[in-house]
């Protein structure tokens, strides 16, 4: 086994503190490296990807605030790679590529991960990582894993710097749109060349002893700042229990949590059905980067996010269930059970830290995904979006309309682009009044999209918050529940898919939020401000607040 602990360096509190300013500017850097070189619409409008820094350990050091899910699909990369691959063969140069949820640390297929070993001095120290979510495998069955796209365990796709051509083409052969995919997997390699380059410089700077020595503070720091933040949370027992449901499959599950804080510790302990041939079910990793993302967000948002954080926290849940699936479960829309994950979280120490949770928000990552031929040259075309919805109200203010929630921070896609890259019309883009819970806070309202085919294509949806609608706190009422309705003639969809004709329409209407405490506690000058703002309608202030 190899021996992946620090040599003992002495470093003082500021050149930590410089030195971990550096690695979030790497990975933001990293970041906009991949946004600004990539092809695909989901990524260079939608910023559907994320960049980190692991130490040899596979242990993160730093990652980008991108998209909290994707923590998931770091998490066990770096040791499935040294278990399939020995690092003393490892060259300057190699870069790993891997995406299965079972053989390699991945959440789901789309999410391709490219990991490159960083060497200083001729000695292995660290990894440059980043995962691109590839808008492609489509117009799929998700009754288990083979059916969702390829699968790839952690192989070399580049070797001492020289491209694996046939690894390559073995992949693109497998992808509806191979340009997008070659296009963004040099994006993702170029990102990861910078992050490479720039934590070389840094060593270079300090001294590699003393970046992997800060490192390891830093991890050390994000430890004490979460201990102390579940010490100031009362010891107990908490529980809560919530719905969730989904295009993919009829009627209802029941999901709940049982958190116990204990001095400064903090157990979760999560039930849910067993798996189902649907893909809403969670690997491990998908489960862990859920709970780490929320109890950070409740206990402290400013804790650094690294590897430290986690140490306090233990995660539960029964194997073969939807929060802990084995496989062949497929896993493809993994991030709406995540969702409800983090409202579990939120509604269960809501009785314990009321001022520090929010009222449930939409619930959901509401995506729709179009596949069809472009009319010019008969090529494929695959159209990946996600939309946002309400974000729940909090103990001293409003939740916000419109927005990604928790798990998901993709960016909204102009309508421009839309269009002018795929065969839709945009026919409605606007807010849904009324949607967020009337209290004292009012929640955030969802979202109306109403989308024309131009072209035959075949449409999927994915969304939650259909048959119940977001909760409220402590007297808050409920959010407007999520809808999908069809226009134009179009015929019914069966578990969220069907096809669309030219002229046919789809509206996708996502889901409010919660209110937070009685509306009748709410200060009428604030909802003067509102209507003044413009960010509630005069008629809802006078139906919910008699302004």
């Amino acid at each position: 086994m190899n021996d992946f602990t620090p040599a003992v360096v002495s470093v003082d509190p500021i050149t930590v503190e410089v030195i971990g300013s550096a690695l979030s500017s790497i990975v933001e850097e990293m970041g906009e490296a991949l946004i600004r070189a990539s092809y695909s619409t989901n990524i260079k409008e939608r910023r559907d990807c994320s960049t980190a820094l692991f130490d040899l350990a596979g242990n993160t050091l730093c990652q980008a605030e991108h998209i909290p899910m994707h923590l998931g699909s770091f998490l066990d990369l770096i040791p499935h790679i040294m278990k399939r691959h020995p690092v003393e063969q490892m060259r300057p140069g190699d870069v790993f590529c891997g995406n299965d949820a079972y053989e390699g640390g991945g959440t789901h297929l789309p999410d391709i991960v490219l990991a490159e070993p960083v060497f200083v001095d001729g000695e292995m120290t660290a990894w440059a990582v980043n995962l691109a979510h590839h808008a492609d495998f489509a117009d799929r069955g998700h009754a288990h894993i083979y059916q969702e796209g390829l699968r790839i365990p952690p192989i070399r796709l580049y070797r001492a710097g020289e491209l694996q051509t046939d690894v390559q083409e073995l992949i693109l052969l497998n992808c509806q749109v191979p340009r997008e995919r070659l296009s963004d997997l040099r994006a993702q390699m170029a990102a990861n060349r910078l992050g490479v380059q720039r934590f070389q410089g840094l060593c270079a700077k300090y001294g590699r002893d003393v970046v992997l020595a800060a490192g390891s503070a830093l991890q050390d720091y994000a430890e004490r700042k979460m201990r102390a933040g579940i010490a100031a949370i009362p010891d107990g027992v908490y529980r809560f229990a919530d719905r969730y449901d989904c295009p993919e499959i009829d009627g209802e599950i029941d999901m709940s949590a049982e958190i116990t804080v204990r001095g400064d510790t903090m157990h979760l302990h999560f039930e849910a059905p067993p798996q189902m041939r649907a893909g809403l079910n969670m690997t491990m990793t998908a489960l862990l980067s859920t709970v780490y993302y929320a109890v950070k967000a409740i206990v402290d948002p400013t804790i650094l996010p690294n590897a430290g954080l986690a140490r306090p926290l233990s995660v539960t849940a029964p194997e073969g269930t939807i929060v802990n699936c084995v496989h062949p479960a497929a896993v493809n829309g993994r991030l709406g059970p995540c969702q409800r994950v983090v409202d579990l979280i939120h509604g269960a120490l809501a009785e314990a830290v009321p001022d520090r949770v929010t009222a449930a928000s939409n619930g959901a990552c509401f995506s729709i995904t179009f596949v069809g031929h472009q009319p010019s040259d008969n090529r494929i075309w695959v159209y990946l979006e996600t939309i946002g919805g309400g974000f729940g109200a909090r103990a001293e203010r409003d939740g916000l309309d419109g927005v990604h929630v928790h798990m998901t921070n993709t960016s909204n896609l102009p309508v421009e682009a839309l269009e002018l890259e795929y065969p839709l019309t945009l026919m409605r883009y606007e807010l849904v009044d009324g949607s967020g819970g009337a209290g004292r806070h009012r929640g955030g309202m969802g979202i109306r999209r109403v989308y024309r085919a131009d072209h035959d294509c075949r449409v999927r949806i994915d969304g939650a918050r259909l048959l119940s609608r977001p909760w409220g706190l402590f007297g808050g009422e409920p959010g407007g529940q999520a809808d999908i309705r069809l226009h134009g003639g179009a015929v019914a969809f069966n578990h969220g898919g069907g096809g669309l004709r030219p002229g046919e329409m789809i509206e996708v209407v996502t889901g409010g939020s919660g209110g937070y405490g009685p509306p009748g506690e709410r200060d009428r000058d604030a909802v003067r401000r509102d209507v003044a703002e413009g960010s509630i309608e005069r008629e809802t202030a006078g139906r919910i607040y008699g302004v």
